[in-house]
């Protein structure tokens, strides 16, 4: 007699795999990042919704790393990485200081060993925000020196440290949704406020919606 699976297994096998699949996509390739606050304008907005590539280099520990073509971190990539302080918060800034790089800012000038760094990518909303002096850093090996690309309003290496090698989650690849968001949505934890933020998206979906910063592609 021929054997046939019952309805109930054949869908619970199909839930199982599909389980699975999401689990390693979500764990070694790709996952969802919500930028939570102004650091990164106006390259990265309150309220977008990006896709992070982990599988570029976010797992170079682990057994993988013989398997698969990793890349080593570069100065100007956009990086997300576990924040040093608080390991459980994912943040997103700009690579700037690579392991052995001296970084000092001078008024609003960026300098690698010396050097200037040339940056067609940061924002001073602050007319008056020009410092006397930052730093000097020097970076250890195994660590990088990120900061935001608004430079006014960013709390960065140059405020907290540097970033190990082994905090850095993966690269942002693209926007795959933007929504209006209030400055200060992410302060707004209850589950009273988490209520209004889901019904804010439901009936405001289309009119809030940055349909021109849809799969962007970040740089």
């Amino acid at each position: 007699m021929e054997f046939r699976k019952s309805t109930v297994r054949e869908y619970f096998e199909s839930i199982v795999i599909t389980a699975i699949i999401a689990l390693f996509a979500t764990t070694f390739t790709i996952q969802a990042f919500k930028i939570p606050t102004g650091s990164m304008e106006s390259n990265l907005l309150i309220g977008d919704h990006l896709l992070v590539n982990k599988f570029v280099y976010g797992l170079h520990n682990s057994f993988l790393s013989g398997l698969l073509p990793y890349k080593e971190p570069k100065r100007g990539d956009v990086i997300v990485f576990k924040y040093p302080n608080t390991p459980e918060v994912a943040y997103v800034k700009r690579l700037i200081g690579m392991p052995g790089d001296t970084v000092e800012i001078k008024g609003r000038t960026v300098y690698i060993n010396g050097n200037p760094l040339k940056e067609d990518y940061t924002q001073h909303i602050n007319p008056n925000s020009i410092y006397d002096k930052d730093g000097p850093f020097k970076i250890p090996e195994g660590q990088y020196f990120a900061m935001g690309d608004n430079r006014d309003n960013s709390m960065d290496s140059r405020a907290w440290g540097n970033v190990p090698r082994d905090y850095l989650l993966g690269k942002p690849l693209v926007i795959y949704w933007s929504f209006e968001t209030p400055r200060d949505e992410y302060l707004r934890t209850g589950v009273l406020d988490r209520v209004k933020q889901f019904a804010d998206v439901i009936f405001n979906f289309f009119t809030k919606t940055r349909w021109s910063r849809t799969l962007k592609i970040i740089r």
